[in-house]
């Protein structure tokens, strides 16, 4: 765990979720508030990397673990209920700095679908799930369209469930070459995990400060 970082519960509705707070070392110019996928935790090697990475660059990250994964689940609860802890998440951490929400696959989809609410400037969506693999007729880019503040996509060139080419002309986004839908790239690629971290890292610090700062 990030050395500058603590853990609170936060109860939701739907039972207590978690908040693991990784805190600028510096004065703060933003706050980036992420929540994880449907089948995964907060653990991820790109929310991890953020955690890591943008404290050190004046961005306060809250990662949050969504109470369906808290409790010991394996599969997520519906969408609302997703929305629910990450507008109870976003009540509690109350910025003082622009906030971003934020978040990958389905975290990006209920980051999306709640920005507005929680009175966020950005959404960062980390793998977002345009549709179901194999479904591209299900297409769920009017969830992105809808978010009604600058959304940054950060999409993996072989995604499944969304690949680059498929998001609408004007989709402000970052391809990250090989990678597949966890952000993973083969042994074959020609770049590794640590470059794909450090792709997702500078993407997400350049638009934050371009974006949601005015910097």
């Amino acid at each position: 765990m990030n050395p500058m970082s603590d853990v609170r519960t936060i109860p939701t509705p739907h039972g207590d979720a978690r908040l693991v707070t990784s805190r600028s070392r510096q004065h703060p110019i933003a706050t980036l508030l992420v929540s994880h996928g449907a089948g995964v935790g907060i653990d991820t090697h790109d929310l991890e990397a953020l955690a890591s990475a943008l404290p050190g660059q004046g961005i306060t990250v809250h990662r949050l673990e969504q109470p369906w994964r808290v409790a010991g689940r394996k599969v997520a609860t519906a969408p609302p209920t997703l929305d629910d802890a990450l507008r109870c998440a976003a009540d509690s951490i109350r910025p003082h700095t622009p906030l971003v929400v934020g978040g990958r696959s389905a975290g990006a989809r209920s980051a999306a679908r709640t920005a507005m609410y929680v009175g966020a400037s950005g959404v960062l969506a980390l793998s977002f799930p345009l549709h179901p693999p194999g479904h591209p007729e299900k297409s769920r880019v009017g969830e992105l369209a809808a978010a009604g503040v600058p959304v940054l996509v950060i999409q993996g060139e072989r995604d499944s469930m969304g690949r680059p080419e498929e998001f609408p002309e004007g989709t402000e986004l970052v391809v990250v070459p090989s990678a597949d839908h966890g952000l993973k790239v083969p042994k074959s690629a020609p770049l590794s995990q640590d470059d794909v971290a450090a792709i997702l890292v500078e993407a997400t610090l350049e638009w934050i400060v371009r974006e949601v700062t005015g910097g």
